[in-house]
């Protein structure tokens, strides 16, 4: 066993000892359809934190030879497939993590160190083999491959930290010819089984990095059959919320919202990290940056305030995901932002119907974060912060107060939305009272009638009541509440036990002024 030439089972056996393991197994399955054929070139790509490494080090262990892998995989879900025997050990394994070679390369490029050192556990491992010292990776693989007809899978985890961080930029076409020499040379291919790539963006389609546009690429735009491996399942987090004893309601309202290809997957790292705390918070956010959110919507590319504003209030936003080129250094418009934050896991997408949205909880309050420091929607931060007040004062029926706060984020937001569009207050509503999201599943009902919107709010906390809110453009606010009660609104909230209270609000078109009236149902 090397470092990186069949590193064998010890990071899976170390992965396997944790508390709360989640049997991602059948991956292998998967990959074994694709050995030596059409499809043995794979880039899956998804956010941080939802478990690539782990994937790749069980891939690594149960093809590596020079180990006996049965007894690690012997309660894993794999070893009751009919593929389990026909590939497991078969194959010499070179598994290269991408962060551990440009932390460890000292004063030598990327590409000089990663070659070396597989170049000397080749040389050690087929001492027959001639290999001189300033062979290239690509041909010391075709060589062995010529000589002893076995093959090789390539696992390269994080194969884009170089391509993302700008740091790496002069070394960046070196780095690119390494995986062309490697992926997409014939007489290499022929050598190689498989190639699993994993990272955050997809293979980068222009100039040089165009020439690997065979390998198969499973994203968060597109996973196919690879989706139930891009994250935890739903299954697999109820699993894991009935073991522990937690709420997986709760669990649930904090991190689902990525859909694939019709699979609900959860964020790894959220899940795991409430389980072991018993309480839900914001915790995958806790491991990167609001700016990777805000230095890209500061662009305000293409009317993207606009639709972030919608996008805070729960609406979905359509987004064409054809035109984008992975790469980071030039968003040419707002769609090439979204994408990019599709990538990130801080929007998710909707293949059916080709549009984006804020996934969650956690992930809609590191975006109310970024807002708080961006200039750009600094009137959209001041509606945010002022939201725990206005749920106050509606819960007290201070009719005149929640009037006159509904009254300022109506005009706030009109430099960015039609003021008389009935989405425009809408919106207005959603934002304003954006903290109600940590305590209520809110249901916004855009009707066709002209001039409302109407919102219904039921708690998922105990002790506070629901909301049914209903707008009307020109009219005596009365007429909200009893419209509220013709259309016997509370109705719709069977099963709910609990206070209800009915909120009424009309504004003037033409004098922008606002009325509201709060009675208890």
């Amino acid at each position: 066993m090397g470092i990186y030439l069949n590193p064998g089972i010890k990071l899976l056996e170390r992965a396997k000892r944790a508390e709360h393991y989640v049997d991602k197994s059948m991956l292998i399955a998967t990959l074994n359809k694709r050995i030596d054929t059409n499809d043995f070139l794979i880039c899956s790509s998804r956010p941080r934190r939802f478990g690539k490494t782990m994937a790749a080090n069980m891939i690594a262990a149960y093809y590596s030879k020079g180990c006996d892998s049965h007894e690690v995989f012997s309660n894993l879900k794999i070893s009751k497939d009919p593929s389990f025997e026909e590939n497991i050990n078969k194959y010499n394994v070179i598994k290269i993590d991408m962060n551990g070679i440009v932390s460890s390369k000292g004063g030598m490029s990327v590409v000089e160190y990663l070659s070396s050192e597989v170049i000397y556990e080749l040389k050690e491992t087929f001492p027959n083999i001639n290999l001189p010292d300033d062979i290239s990776l690509a041909t010391a693989i075709k060589r062995i491959y010529a000589k002893t007809g076995e093959k090789f899978i390539f696992i390269m985890d994080e194969y884009d930290v170089i391509i993302r961080d700008e740091n790496y930029t002069q070394e960046l076409k070196e780095y690119l010819e390494l995986l062309v020499s490697l992926f997409k040379s014939e007489d290499v291919n022929a050598a190689i089984a498989l190639a699993y790539l994993t990272g955050i963006m997809p293979i980068i389609r222009e100039k040089t990095q165009s020439k690997l546009n065979n390998f198969k690429e499973y994203t968060m735009l597109d996973a196919e059959d690879m989706a139930p491996f891009m994250g935890f399942t739903v299954d697999e987090v109820k699993a894991l919320a009935d073991k522990n004893n937690m709420d997986f309601e709760e669990i649930k309202r904090w991190y689902d919202g990525y859909n694939l290809n019709g699979v609900e997957l959860y964020s790894p790292k959220s899940v795991i990290t409430a389980i072991e705390k018993k309480r839900c918070s914001d915790y995958w956010t806790q491991t990167g940056s609001y700016e990777a959110v805000s230095d890209y919507i500061e662009l305000n590319l293409n009317g993207i305030k606009d639709d972030v504003i919608k996008m805070m209030a729960g609406e979905n936003i359509e987004v064409d995901v054809s035109g984008f080129n992975n790469n980071l250094k030039s968003f040419k418009t707002k769609e090439d932002v979204f994408i990019y934050l599709i990538h990130l896991g801080y929007l998710a997408y909707d293949v059916d119907r080709k549009t984006c949205r804020i996934p969650n909880s956690e992930i809609k309050n590191q975006w109310a974060n970024a807002l708080k420091r961006s200039a750009k929607f600094s009137n959209v931060a001041s509606i945010i912060d002022v939201s725990k007040k206005l749920l106050e004062a509606t819960y007290n029926l201070e009719g005149e107060v929640v009037a006159k706060s509904l009254e300022k984020s109506h005009e706030l937001l009109t430099s960015n939305l039609s003021y008389n569009n009935e989405q425009s207050m809408q919106s207005a509503i959603m934002l304003s009272y954006f903290y109600a999201y940590d305590y209520y599943t809110i249901l916004p009902e855009v009707t066709t009638g002209k001039g409302y919107a109407d919102i219904v709010m039921v708690p998922f906390v105990p002790n506070i009541p629901a909301l049914v809110i209903e707008l009307k453009k020109d009219k005596v606010v009365g007429g909200a509440i009893e419209q509220i009660k013709e259309k016997d609104y509370p109705s719709r909230l069977s099963g709910y036990v609990g206070n209800t209270l009915l909120v009424g609000i009309s504004y003037d078109s033409k004098t922008k002024k606002h009325s509201c009236i709060i009675e208890r149902a």
